[in-house]
């Protein structure tokens, strides 16, 4: 066998690489609508137009690829361009998602360390709960307020089924705070008082409802707007826990103006992702006291002043040993260290 000769049919020839330079420019889309975000699902999001010709149409829309890993949720101010006419079929992408103004987050459980957007620029926080079946959890409101203290939004206590039970006692002490507490029955001849009262604080704000399954915050959402066709769920009687109804959270535009955020129910609210410091001065009550505590203090040790501030007034000790447990309970899996959270 003799040696195989090579010739140029041999050679592979690269083509060769282009001059022409990648443009670093991009476009200034300047012809950008702005527009709110009402809903996202699986990569599309609901847009509704804010300005122009088009203001008030609904329009479907996909972030664009330029955006990177930048998430988009309910309650975002969007710039989209496009097809913005809002037929069926038709597709317009999101540019910009604009500066938020203050944002809902949460861990799924206090051991996570990502942070997960679940609404933006909200004016109210209406945290959901039922005097009964399910039980109110004191430590989940807690933790919704906490949120609420530290991005300015103002916070609501809507308890529902009052004719159920009574409103639990804890609730004064949020009351004391400033927290505006609304309530609601089961009872036909009740309730469009009760809801018109609540209709009239959302007129003109942007409200989002959380709370856990099965409290009837569906149930609100649809005679706040009727035509919502919200699913409603009960309570299973073995867990003692609600049925998910709500796979997504909704924005839905109130007839008297501004718009309610409807949300899934939630059984865990982790605050992993916020500063320690931060949790503390969301406790108004506890954070004068804590602030002579010594320098990187726990708030767990003999020395805490909290301790002190506890035992100060005989007749409110009781009260007091609670919040301070409420308080140390979410301050028991901080720590100082900064988590890296998800891009948002």
């Amino acid at each position: 066998m003799t040696p195989r000769e090579y010739d140029e049919s041999d050679v592979r020839i690269r083509p060769t690489r282009t001059t022409r330079r990648r443009s670093k420019d991009r476009p200034s889309h300047s012809d950008s609508q702005t527009a709110l975000v009402i809903s996202v699902d699986r990569g599309r999001s609901g847009c509704v137009i804010e300005n122009g010709a088009n203001a008030g149409q609904l329009v479907v829309a996909m972030k664009a690829r330029e955006l990177g890993p930048k998430s988009v949720v309910v309650g975002d101010s969007v710039e989209i361009v496009g097809d913005i006419s809002g037929g069926e079929g038709t597709l317009a992408r999101i540019v910009k998602v604009n500066e938020r103004t203050n944002s809902l987050s949460r861990t799924v459980d206090d051991a996570a360390k990502l942070e997960r957007t679940i609404v933006a620029n909200i004016d109210q926080l209406l945290i959901v709960v039922a005097s009964a079946n399910p039980e109110p959890r004191r430590g989940l409101i807690d933790r919704f307020l906490v949120s609420a203290f530290i991005e300015k939004i103002h916070p609501i206590i809507v308890v529902t089924k009052i004719d159920v039970a009574p409103v639990p006692e804890f609730m004064e002490k949020y009351a004391a705070l400033g927290v505006e507490i609304m309530t609601t029955s089961s009872k036909v001849a009740d309730r469009p008082a009760q809801v018109a009262e609540i209709a009239e604080l959302l007129q003109n704000k942007i409200s989002v409802l959380v709370g856990h399954s099965g409290v009837g915050k569906s149930t609100l959402i649809n005679e706040l707007v009727p035509e919502a066709d919200r699913l409603t769920g009960d309570v299973n009687d073995v867990t003692g826990r609600g049925r998910h109804t709500s796979s997504s959270a909704i924005a839905l535009a109130l007839p008297g103006g501004g718009w309610i955020i409807d949300t899934p129910g939630i059984r865990a609210f982790g605050l992993a992702h916020r500063d320690p410091r931060e949790i503390v001065k969301a406790f108004p009550d506890l954070a004068e006291a804590a602030s002579t505590c010594m320098s990187h203090c726990s708030h767990s040790e003999e020395s805490c002043a909290l301790n002190e501030w506890v035992n100060a007034d005989p007749a409110q000790s009781e009260e007091r040993l609670l919040r301070l447990e409420s308080l140390r309970s979410l301050l028991d899996v901080q720590s100082y260290v900064e988590y890296p959270h998800e891009q948002q």
